[in-house]
């Protein structure tokens, strides 16, 4: 059943970086009118009714990948506004950063959403300039390139609330 984007959606999605931090987790998505080659996405899903953006990522987490998060914290919020096979969408996404455990090993994984679709999960670079397939959300690249300099960790946005 396709997805339903006649409105906006508040999303929660996770930077999930490896241990020596030069790659993070992303699903490998199928070709779209807009993307023939593809597209990565970051890890995460849809907010339920009721539910907190960060209560949506850890359930996201653990239903997709069936994992935990260590060193779960909020770096922000992101708007992305898109295409998608010709339609519009809006979402509103909660960013997050933290370790999977498990995380999938150096040659990825797979992961099922909530129809039951098997996608793949692979380790993309931080350093991604050479690649031809795009990241979304795209709004969420600032936070990425700043977590792919950071010693260890990066401080929440200010106002940022968890």
């Amino acid at each position: 059943m396709p997805i339903d984007r006649s409105y906006i959606r508040v999303k929660a999605m996770l930077i999930a970086p490896n241990e020596d931090r030069s790659h993070h987790l992303v699903s490998v998505n199928a070709p779209s009118r807009e993307n023939p080659h593809g597209f990565h996405r970051l890890i995460g899903g849809g907010v339920e009714l009721g539910e907190t953006h960060r209560e949506a990522i850890v359930r996201e987490i653990d239903e997709e990948l069936g994992a935990h998060i260590h060193d779960l914290a909020h770096l922000g919020i992101v708007e992305s506004i898109f295409r998608f096979d010709g339609g519009l969408g809006h979402e509103i996404v909660a960013l997050y950063t933290g370790r999977p455990d498990p995380a999938p090993g150096r040659g990825g994984g797979t992961l099922i959403e909530s129809n039951g679709t098997v996608v793949p999960v692979v380790w993309r670079p931080f350093d991604d300039a050479h690649l031809d397939v795009p990241l979304y959300p795209s709004a969420a690249n600032d936070w990425i390139r700043r977590l792919a300099t950071a010693p260890s960790a990066v401080e929440p946005s200010p106002g940022a609330a968890l």
